[in-house]
């Protein structure tokens, strides 16, 4: 598997740093995870596959986190590069995910799940084991963000364990579900001192580290409170793992 990260920010509109989205390669296909309001456009830029697409993950729907589902889907509608696909694309998320979808579908006559190949919604329930793509085993948890927020594991068949908190406060319930990943993705919204109980600051992110124990831990969703700090070298401090900052482009082989 190989990750790009596409946006490592928030809501916040940020030079260097674009809405949260993630693009992962598989040896049975690909997956966005999250699809922030650049997601499209931040697909093109980094000259991935965005025609062929196979599946979409949306961990909850704070708008930074599935702003740019819709538009995405109203894109490849009318794009050139999509008219001859016939593989279907699978949209797996939240109860909830298809009302939210249908409604801006409807608001202006976009029909945007009338597509040139079929467009599936699949709504998962936390602790549900589902196949989002060939020989990729996945199971969504529950976190303390909103009533609907999941964080997501998908294992390989090659047995290579990939875990995406998204959106999350800190739960030591997480520790089992994301142990010895070999690449743990996690929000490390804050450096200190959060201003909100149900998003993690570093110290939060790590003690998570050590009930994790990941192969490699990539902290993303970065407030600009961050901006001119080590993050790797601050969070050497609190966990001896090896720890990544996420900037839009990097790219991290699992």
């Amino acid at each position: 598997m190989k990750l790009t990260i596409l946006g490592s920010g928030t809501s916040v509109p940020h030079h260097a740093r674009a809405t949260p989205s993630h693009f992962l390669e598989t040896n049975s296909g690909t997956f966005l995870l999250d699809a922030g309001a650049d997601a499209a456009h931040r697909m093109a830029e980094e000259g991935l596959d965005w025609p062929n697409l196979d599946a979409i993950w949306i961990s909850h729907f704070h708008l930074d986190h599935m702003g740019g589902l819709t538009p995405f889907l109203f894109g490849v509608k009318w794009a050139p590069q999509t008219q001859s696909r016939t593989r279907p694309l699978k949209i797996f998320g939240p109860h909830g995910l298809r009302n939210l979808v249908e409604v801006v579908s409807n608001s202006s006559g976009y029909e945007l799940l009338k597509q040139p190949f079929d467009v599936e919604i699949v709504e998962v329930k936390p602790d549900e084991d589902f196949t989002p793509l060939p020989g990729i085993a996945a199971r969504g948890m529950k976190t303390p963000h909103t009533e609907e927020s999941l964080a997501l594991r998908l294992k390989d068949d090659a047995s290579k364990l990939f875990v995406y908190t998204s959106d999350t406060g800190f739960s030591e319930d997480f520790g089992l579900f994301a142990k010895d990943a070999n690449l743990l993705l996690m929000e490390c919204s804050f450096r200190r001192n959060k201003p909100v109980t149900k998003h993690l600051e570093l110290a939060d992110a790590m003690r998570l580290a050590h009930l994790c124990e990941p192969e490699k831990l990539v902290l993303t969703h970065l407030y600009p409170e961050w901006d001119g700090i080590d993050l790797a070298a601050e969070a050497r401090t609190l966990w001896s793992g090896e720890t990544i900052e996420a900037k839009d482009g990097l790219k991290v082989e699992i």
